[in-house]
């Protein structure tokens, strides 16, 4: 498999990254319309932590982290890697000696398809990672493939220069050219939720709050007493 390694592509801006930042996943993506997370099977390997960065992109061969390290010279100040393979594997192609070369130079975290080792070490060094899987398997280097090209994990296209957050509850992406946008509306959505959040506070139900009473009746739901459906099933 040959490949190419596509230098300085254009980034999502920092002011549009450090606003999503301030918001969850699951504010963000529902924000989008509910777009852009990866799937489930992708967990932190800590907790607590939520990160927000530019994604630089790698396709690798499986088993193979020949790419994570060409990756490492095209990342810079608030990145985050994002690392795929051209079919499923679940080897440790990251550990810590990467997460040390990554720290230097400024990158916030990964996020993998694949496999991440040395999980206790990343976790004391402070380095975030989010993966498929955890595996002690070790890698080679032998074959070529990509960095800083357009991936696909979990159906979600990610760019080189998209912002990925990521946090407890998972990651989404959120294309460049809508950073600013996603921004915005997360914003919106935050504040609404304040809102709800004050009502709830103050007694009031999300039947009443959300309008779903008349749902309920819509769909045919009704109340009855536990003696009256207690002798309807007797």
């Amino acid at each position: 498999m040959s490949g190419v390694i596509v230098t300085d592509p254009p980034r999502a801006a920092a002011k549009d990254v450090e606003a999503l930042a301030a918001f969850g996943v699951a504010t963000v993506s529902e924000a989008m319309g509910r777009t852009g997370l990866l799937g489930p099977e992708i967990r932190p390997v800590q907790q607590g932590v939520r990160v927000a960065g530019t994604a630089v992109t790698v396709l690798s061969w499986p088993g193979d982290n020949l790419m994570i390290h060409a990756a490492v010279e095209q990342c810079g100040e608030g990145d985050i890697l994002v690392v795929t393979t051209t079919s499923p594997c679940t080897d440790g192609m990251f550990g810590e000696l990467f997460a040390t070369a990554l720290q230097q130079r400024g990158v916030r975290g990964i996020v993998t398809n694949a496999g991440i080792r040395d999980t206790q070490e990343l976790r004391e060094m402070g380095f975030a990672g989010w993966a498929r899987a955890i595996s002690a398997q070790g890698t080679v280097k032998a074959t070529g493939g990509s960095v800083n090209v357009p991936i696909a994990v979990d159906g979600q296209v990610i760019r080189p220069g998209d912002v990925i957050l990521a946090d407890d509850d998972g990651v989404v992406v959120v294309p460049r050219a809508r950073a600013r946008e996603a921004a915005e509306r997360s914003a919106a959505r935050e504040a609404k939720e304040a809102a709800t959040r004050e009502a709830f506070l103050g007694g009031q139900l999300g039947l009443d709050r959300y309008g779903l009473r008349e749902t309920l009746e819509r769909l045919g739901v009704t109340y009855q007493s536990y003696e009256a459906w207690d002798g309807e099933r007797s």
